[in-house]
């Protein structure tokens, strides 16, 4: 009988594996178990990477819509509400946008934003 040589398939998948871990330190690189562990752990880490990225920039978006509605004497809060109530359904990123570099246009939005209902009755409990 012939021998034949096995393990062609495990093979590929370690190589794979060897060649994703490229760059990382010590064994993590060397070691095909240890490779495995490291690529699973830093997968993660960069799902969970992308998940705070998004966080964080809503973050600074609310932020800027903040100041920027503060400046003119609203809250964010009342001024998001009055723009849904008058039917402008427009996202964070941009109205942050708007809110940093085109000072007219955001003035015209607070000022649409003060005729909704919600503002009205905001007016009338102080």
């Amino acid at each position: 009988m012939v021998r034949i040589t096995r393990g062609n398939v495990a093979a590929k998948r370690r190589k794979k594996d060897l060649k994703l871990a490229r760059g990382y330190s010590r064994l993590n690189s060397r070691s095909s178990i240890m490779a495995k562990e490291q690529i699973v752990q830093s997968l993660n880490f960069a799902y969970i990477g992308r998940r705070l990225k998004k966080r964080t920039f809503r973050r600074v978006w609310v932020y800027r819509i903040n100041t920027a509605t503060r400046s003119r004497e609203n809250i964010y809060s009342i001024f998001i509400g009055c723009l849904r109530d008058i039917n402008i359904f427009l996202n964070r990123k941009l109205l942050s946008f708007i809110a940093f570099t085109d000072f007219v246009a955001f003035n015209l939005l607070e000022r649409e934003s003060r005729k909704s209902n919600i503002f009205q009755r905001r007016l009338f409990q102080f």
